[in-house]
């Protein structure tokens, strides 16, 4: 090959070598990798002195006195200590709920769960310092799961607030709780979802919860949730689990959601809350399709609140709402999300599927009624003698025995009645201290229990063999938060 011509291919191999690495330089260049975790240290300890416990006192324990007296206490003054029962040592009745909060303000503003100084006579705040504190209810919204309290001292150190809307799925997250009683214990985790509705919280509507991976345990309940900046950008409310204690996912109330709340308690004592009172469900695929709608959004119309202004809206059953003043509805769940955020006797517009097209209706709210309380169970006299009664959340059945006493017939091993100790053939004597002689008579006395104490403990004394014996199960379900 002359020379020339091997030039002319030696500086187009330049020319080209120079392009391909122009070119690599003009490329996007990969994404920053994590290569440490962060220390979270400092956020700590700036933030440390903001986080309190809170303890709400409902009454005294079913068996016991002001000062606290346990079981084993009262059993013993009776029995002597040696015939304690095993079941029956260890921690007192439970007279208590026992959460966490922040300061809000320097001035003694206290936000905390409406759950955890729920039918409370008496609530306590403990600081960082040691302080115990009188606290007194300033508000409480019982569907946003808020309360505020107010105490007087001096020193506080507020809390700095963040912004809710900003957080997003994969940012680090950190909580500062009292989880069974210890004290500003420190978890850490990631941001896993917004904008949540709980499946088990049908009372939880309007709150549009952050899911976070961060661990919550009883006693977590009212604690902050800060980002990596040492701002609050939640409370820590809910839990989702089985066993009762963290499996992974938490709930927490977007701080923005929150603020809102309080400044409705500090100006009106409560909560109000738009209303347009329409039934809905998410739109399925089929009727998307349909509808020629693009993907599955809106909210459909099934039905109409009666004494509310969706009847006379203009609205139909089978029409989907896709907008709120232009806010879109992505799935039924945003729809009383919206409306709920808008103050009673608002005109709002509403962007709606109908047909083949949209309509635009305007309508104004009402406020949102009292939640309506859950149907007490019905009283004794007034069911008939049945065959068996079912205590699921105790995992029993119990059967008229061959002498027509009241007797375990079944018992789920895994449940809380034979983690007590109770056995099949067990004749009931007496629950929570009443006389037992009927299944009548247990259906009744565990129906209430299980209504006004949830997940508390139940007192059983049973005949085995004989003797006389004592067992304390819990019932067990979905606890409105874990602490």
């Amino acid at each position: 090959m002359p020379l020339s011509l091997r030039g002319a291919v030696f500086l187009a191999a330049l020319s080209l070598l120079g392009l391909l690495l122009g070119c690599e330089d003009q490329a996007p260049k990969p994404a920053a990798q994590v290569t440490g975790l962060p220390d979270f240290s400092a956020l700590v300890e700036q933030n440390a002195a903001s986080v309190v416990s809170v303890t709400g006192v409902r009454g005294l324990p079913a068996i016991g006195d002001a000062n606290g007296e346990s079981l084993s206490d009262w059993y013993g003054e009776f029995f002597g200590d040696s015939e304690v029962p095993p079941q029956l040592r260890g921690p007192r009745l439970p007279k208590e709920n026992d959460g966490s909060g922040f300061v809000l303000t320097a001035d003694g503003y206290i936000a905390t769960n409406a759950h955890v100084i729920e039918e409370a006579r008496k609530i306590f705040v403990r600081l960082a310092d040691g302080r115990e504190l009188d606290a007194r209810l300033v508000g409480i919204d019982g569907i946003g799961d808020i309360a505020l309290l107010k105490v007087d001292a001096e020193g506080l150190q507020p809390v700095s607030l963040g912004d809710s809307d900003a957080v997003r799925p994969g940012q680090w997250a950190v909580a500062i709780g009292s989880p069974y009683g210890f004290d500003q214990t420190v978890t850490a985790g990631v941001i896993s979802g917004l904008g949540r509705t709980l499946p088990s919280e049908a009372r939880q509507p309007y709150v549009p919860f952050i899911q976070s991976d961060v661990a919550i345990n009883p006693g977590n309940s009212g604690g902050p949730l800060f980002n990596v900046r040492g701002q609050v950008i939640g409370i820590n409310a809910q839990i989702f689990t089985e066993s009762g204690a963290f499996n992974g996912i938490s709930f927490a109330i977007p701080i923005n959601y929150v603020v809102d709340v309080i400044a409705q308690i500090k100006r009106h004592g409560k909560v109000q809350r738009g209303f347009l009172g329409v039934e809905v469900r998410d739109v399925s695929r089929d009727l998307a399709g349909h509808l020629d709608l693009s993907r599955t959004y809106g909210a459909e119309v099934v039905g109409f609140v009666s004494d509310s202004p969706a009847p006379e809206s203009g609205l139909r059953v089978g029409d989907v709402i896709l907008e709120v003043n232009g806010v879109p509805i992505e799935e039924s769940a945003d729809l009383p999300r919206v409306l709920g955020a808008l103050p009673p006797n608002s005109e709002v517009r509403l962007d709606v599927h109908r047909g083949v097209g949209r309509e635009k209706l305007r309508v104004s709210l009402s406020e949102l009624p009292p939640a309506t309380a859950e149907e007490p169970p019905p009283a004794v006299d007034e069911i008939d003698e049945p065959e068996v009664v079912v205590i699921e959340t105790l995992g029993l059945l119990l059967r008229r025995g061959d002498d027509g006493e009241v007797v375990i017939g079944e018992i789920d091993p895994e449940g809380p009645a034979a983690a007590s100790g109770l056995q099949v053939d067990d004749v009931i004597l007496s629950i929570d201290q009443h006389e037992v002689e009927t299944l009548r008579e247990a259906y009744g006395i565990l129906a209430r229990l299980a209504h006004t104490r949830g997940n508390e403990l139940v007192l059983f004394l049973v005949r085995r063999d004989g003797e006389r014996r004592y067992f304390l199960p819990a019932f067990t379900g979905s606890p409105h938060g874990p602490g």
